[in-house]
């Protein structure tokens, strides 16, 4: 049985760290909010820009298209794009993105297929490095960034673009949390080379019909390179707002635990000091009748 000083101690202990876990709350909760704002304001523009080259994609041949609306003409070699972020503390939030990522390379090596790994992020590096060492091709954390603007994900699209004009894939796939609620982030695999189009029904119903002027290939070159940057900036938003909410609600957890902790440790605490009172008493009156 621990010594009133040791359960003492630990109270103190689990006291401080629940400060910490409130304090961590509290400031998750003011980001949250920016943070949320900033992904819902990109969300209808992104989703008007796949709308827009859905629609382009079925008026263009493709002998004319782009490699990056029809491909290479082959998917031997995948690009995982993963962010995660550079802190924990924000519950299962990174290991989310990793496991979907992870599962996606061993499905894809199991086909046959090359996997490397384009890592955005601290969390992600380690668990991935176990595994596939040899294959991150890129990683770059944000110790340097202190938020996420679109002149750093044209940066990091323009450097993608660079690699897949070098044939060094074929597809590229991006991994990130989309946010739904402070208690619901779901993370996601989008494909972003070659992009990804729907049926012209689909397209047309979304953006109604449209001449386009100049040529269509002419605006698909334009608009392809750009909607890479605008996705991977969007999910980069999504991925602030997810970690976040996660990390509001992990501390409000914590926070919690620690507060049963604490009622706990003070219940066996009050035990503990009846049971030396009631022994010392004993002691006491035992040497009384004694003499």
């Amino acid at each position: 049985m621990a010594s009133l000083k040791e359960l003492k101690n630990r109270i103190s202990s689990v006291k401080s760290t629940q400060k910490i876990t409130k304090a961590k709350k509290m400031v998750a909760a003011a980001k949250l909010r920016r943070a949320q704002e900033a992904a819902e304001a990109a969300r209808p523009y992104a989703e008007k820009m796949e709308a827009v080259l859905a629609s382009l994609g079925q008026r263009v041949t493709p002998a004319t298209a782009s490699p990056l609306l029809t491909g290479t003409g082959k998917t031997d070699s995948y690009l995982l794009v993963v962010a995660t972020s550079d802190r924990g503390l924000a519950g299962a939030f990174n290991a989310n993105i990793v496991k979907k990522a992870l599962a996606a390379a061993e499905q894809l090596r199991a086909h046959g297929k090359t996997v490397k790994f384009y890592l955005l992020g601290k969390k992600g590096r380690a668990v991935i490095n176990r595994r596939f060492a040899d294959d991150i091709v890129h990683f770059q954390d944000f110790s340097d960034i202190r938020n996420v603007d679109f002149d750093y994900a044209k940066a990091v699209a323009d450097d993608i673009l660079v690699r897949f004009r070098n044939g060094e894939f074929d597809v590229a796939q991006f991994y990130f949390s989309k946010f739904q609620s402070a208690l619901v982030q779901n993370p996601t695999e989008q494909q972003i080379i070659p992009a990804p189009v729907s049926s012209e029904a689909d397209g047309e119903r979304e953006t109604g019909p449209v001449e386009y002027e100049p040529s269509e290939e002419e605006i698909l070159d334009k608009l392809l390179p750009r909607n890479i940057a605008v996705q991977i900036f969007t999910g980069l938003l999504e991925n602030a707002a997810s970690e976040q909410g996660a990390s509001m609600t992990a501390m409000d957890n914590a926070t919690r635990n620690a507060g049963d902790l604490i009622n706990d440790l003070t219940i066996q605490y009050n035990r503990t000091r009846q049971a030396v009172i009631t022994t010392e008493l004993v002691e006491i009156i035992s040497g009384a009748e004694a003499l």
